[in-house]
Order: structure tokens, then C-alpha cells, then sequence
């Protein structure tokens, strides 16, 4: 069996593969004050509730994009699970060719994204990944990286104007009936939710345009992306498991000798 984590700064994800079928998924919370010992029992402990034994994981891979945190969890795996993990970054094997200034900025999880997304999708393609930050970025029909933007997520750009504002309250992310609210509350749900849809539609067609990809397959995940993809047509494809996915095809590709 293959563990396979995604680091964000949020929440790790984490799955386990049996050759291509996902036998199980959780959710850890990012924590920098968490010890080895103590992701290494909540990980036992995940794995046994699937009824997963330590032993039957032959293979790691992980993707992170919180380098402070990478030491913690390479030593939990070693001691937990006896193993060292293949990482995603500089060097490994993917498949594409990234066309940025510096390759090396990329960050792990968009790569296992852009990964999954054009050996699962096609290209050209964009990828969208709904996190902390809302990632986009847009692969070539052969297998460029070609760039793409990053914007605050819905939640941060939520947090930031309750924080930032005395007379505006922390608020649900649920999508009012309306545009135009007739209260406090939907009036910042509608300028948040239906705003960001309207922001990512921009860039679809802004990023499809100056890369000359009018086609361009767009493929969504992250915790918000159904919500989001609900509501407007210039998503094709809702897929929670994108990320996840690139890691085990991105571990097919660099397992020799490991």
C-alpha cells in the first residue's frame, strides 16, 4: 500500500492507495506545535480505523507547502512507519516541464495537481486548487507549466475584512439568494462568494486568452470548489481527489530503487 500526504497550511491530507484504488482518506490539522509522536499516533490510529496495518505501507510520498514542518513529519514517518517518503520538488520526476522563471517556486501541490490533472484530463488544461490560497495555473497541450496566479482564498479574504473592519462580523461562506443584500450579513456573503466567482471567471478567461488555449479543460478541487463550480459555467470538472491522485502518479514515476 502506497501513504500518500499533501501538507498545506491548513490541514494535511492524507490517503492510502492499494495499487489505483483509494482505500482511505483523513484529515490532520496543520499544527507547528505538534510533536513526531504526536502525528505519528493519530496517523496509527487513522490507519487502524481503516483497518490498515503500519506494516502494509510499502511506499510514502508528500507534498508540502510548509517547509517548517517537513522535518517533523519525515522523523514521525521514520519512526511510526519505518520509512523515508519521496518528496515533491527540484529534480523529481513529473512528467511536465515547468516554463517559469524559477521551477524551484513551485509549489508541491501544484504540481501533484497539474499532474493529475493532464494525465487524468488532457491538455491543454488549468487547474484550480480552492485552499488557504486559491491556486491557478495552466498546463500546455505538451505538457508545459506555463504559469498562473495565486489570490487569497474565500476564507482568508473573510477573515481579513471582519479582523480589518469593527462594524463587520465574521460570517458564514454561504452563497445568499441574492447579489444585493438586505442585511449586514448577506451583504458580505454576497460581495465575498459572488465576488470571488466573478474574480475566477476573469482569470479563466484572461489566463485561456493570453495563452492562446481558448479550449482549455478547467478542473477544480479544494474545499470550496464545489460550491464555487455550482454557480458558474467556466468550471468543467470538480475533482476532490486531483491532488491526491498526482501524488500517487507522481510516486509511479520515481519509486524505482526507493
Amino acid at each position: 500500500m502506497l501513504l500518500v500526504l499533501d501538507i498545506g497550511n491548513t490541514n494535511i491530507k492524507a490517503g492510502v492507495y492499494e495499487n489505483e484504488k483509494l482505500v482511505g482518506t483523513w484529515r490532520i490539522a496543520t499544527d507547528l506545535r505538534k510533536t513526531s509522536d504526536e502525528y505519528g499516533i493519530a496517523l496509527v490510529a487513522m490507519l487502524h480505523a481503516e483497518n490498515i496495518e503500519p506494516d502494509a505501507i510499502h511506499g510514502i510520498i508528500m507534498s508540502s507547502v510548509v517547509p517548517a514542518i517537513n522535518f517533523t513529519i519525515e522523523h514521525m514517518l521514520g519512526d511510526y512507519l519505518h520509512k523515508k517518503p519521496i518528496i515533491v520538488g527540484a529534480g523529481i520526476k513529473t512528467g511536465l516541464n515547468i516554463r517559469t522563471n524559477n521551477a524551484r517556486e513551485i509549489g508541491g501541490d501544484i504540481i501533484c495537481d497539474t499532474v493529475s490533472a493532464f494525465q487524468r484530463y488532457g491538455g491543454p488544461c488549468i487547474t484550480i486548487d480552492f485552499g488557504t490560497a486559491t491556486t491557478m495555473f495552466i498546463t500546455s497541450d505538451t505538457a508545459e507549466i506555463l504559469g498562473g496566479c495565486i489570490l487569497p482564498g474565500v476564507r482568508v479574504s473573510s477573515d481579513a475584512i471582519s479582523n480589518r473592519a469593527a462594524n463587520l462580523p465574521a460570517v458564514a461562506l454561504e452563497l445568499p439568494k441574492s447579489v444585493i443584500g438586505k442585511n449586514t450579513i448577506t451583504c458580505m456573503q454576497a460581495g465575498l462568494l459572488y465576488g470571488y466567482i466573478g474574480q475566477i471567471e476573469y482569470l479563466i478567461k484572461k489566463m485561456k486568452t493570453e495563452a492562446g488555449f481558448p479550449q482549455a479543460k478547467v478542473i477544480a478541487t479544494g474545499g470550496l470548489a464545489k460550491a464555487i463550480a455550482d454557480h458558474t459555467d467556466a468550471i468543467d470538472v470538480v475533482d476532490s481527489r486531483l491532488t491526491l491522485e498526482g501524488l500517487r502518479l507522481i510516486y509511479n514515476m520515481n519509486k524505482e530503487g526507493k
